[in-house]
């Protein structure tokens, strides 16, 4: 008997052994319906749940909601709002200046910021203020670092302001 033979009556056996196994995911398959969420500064966590229903972010991609079960992904994270909507309810608000954030199997997210504070901590009279004093620097005739940064702290402030609209 040739070997072609042999190896074609192997695989008629015993199927299953040679054939690779494949994950597969199935609306049998029972998930958590929640999502443990980590938010973390470089210097401090300064959000972390296991009872969050879902999760809303400023990708660059464009705003995005995460539910539990969400795809495995990682988005860079613009300026902008970070709505947290516990079990219960409630949700918080953290407005961050950009970050990444990495959605794992089990339905884990960490959002990593470098800076990020409690929406409830800003002013929005002090956020009109410092909006001012950018446009000014932005539009003067400093050095083209100062001109630069100042750009940049804009676009973050014009950002805060709109979430607290």
């Amino acid at each position: 008997m040739s070997s072609f033979r042999v190896a074609r009556t192997a695989l008629r056996l015993r199927p299953s052994a040679f054939r690779p196994m494949v994950q597969r995911r199935t609306y049998a398959d029972v998930a958590s319906d929640k999502i443990q969420l980590s938010l973390a500064l470089p210097h401090q966590s300064i959000y972390k749940s296991t009872d969050v229903v879902q999760v809303n972010l400023p990708a660059e991609t464009g705003e995005m909601g995460i539910l539990a079960s969400h795809v495995p992904s990682i988005e860079q994270l613009k300026p902008g709002l970070v709505e947290v909507i516990e079990e219960q309810g409630g949700s918080k608000q953290f407005f961050v200046s950009g970050g990444f954030a990495v959605v794992q199997p089990g339905s884990l997210l960490s959002i990593n910021a470098v800076e990020g504070f409690p929406l409830e901590d800003f002013s929005v009279e002090a956020v009109r203020n410092q909006i001012a004093e950018s446009q000014k620097v932005a539009g003067g005739s400093g050095s083209e670092q100062d001109i630069a940064e100042a750009k940049i702290e804009l676009e973050v402030l014009e950002s805060l302001q709109a979430a607290l609209k």
